[in-house]
């Protein structure tokens, strides 16, 4: 279990072979379960699969994305919901902290970028628990996407990840990571 946090790496191509439909419903699954603050869940999916869907995203991607992205078996937009907080009577039963959000958007955008990129990190490792690689980016056109996907919702792009069985040919070496002395302290 160690090695998907020690040994896991981005891919930059992935295997020809197909990610089932279960295993995207597996892959949330196992992420939603995980703590956000107040338990929000902000985090809103769209798994690209289409060659249609591709060529839709396609044109929001940076130029050294493209291809990489409309080749990979899935790629999923992962968004935040900026309306999560109706949501918090039924999902934070123990009291309503819907208050907190509402009419405070500076507030409510933090708390669900927050909490979103908290369950993209999830999502990551969930994917690599199911044998699957990945490739996560921000490099694409936020409103441009936010335009094509997410028109007339209250859903913001957080950031993109290609998903599929990694190709070892199409990988990098892992390169230098900070020791513990170097960013943690203990006090």
């Amino acid at each position: 279990m160690k090695k998907i946090f020690t040994e896991s790496k981005t891919f930059y191509g992935f295997q020809d072979k197909e990610v089932e439909d279960e295993t995207l419903v597996d892959l949330y699954e196992m992420v939603k379960n995980n703590a956000t603050s107040f338990n929000c869940q902000p985090l809103r999916i769209i798994f690209i699969k289409s060659i249609n869907a591709k060529k839709r995203l396609n044109p929001y991607m940076l130029e050294n994305n493209k291809k990489k992205t409309f080749d990979a078996p899935v790629t999923a937009i992962l968004a935040m919901d900026l309306s999560f907080y109706e949501d918090l009577p039924k999902n934070f039963s123990s009291m309503d902290v819907s208050f907190l959000f509402k009419g405070n958007p500076e507030f409510t955008h933090l708390t669900a970028f927050r909490n979103s990129s908290l369950q993209g990190g999830y999502f990551i490792k969930a994917a690599h628990c199911l044998g699957l690689g990945t490739g996560p980016m921000s490099g694409f056109d936020n409103e441009g996407v936010d335009r094509e996907f997410f028109a007339n919702t209250d859903w913001k792009t957080n950031f993109i990840c290609n998903i599929g069985y990694g190709d070892e040919t199409q990988t990098k070496p892992r390169e230098r990571r900070y020791s513990f002395d170097e960013i943690a302290k203990i006090l």
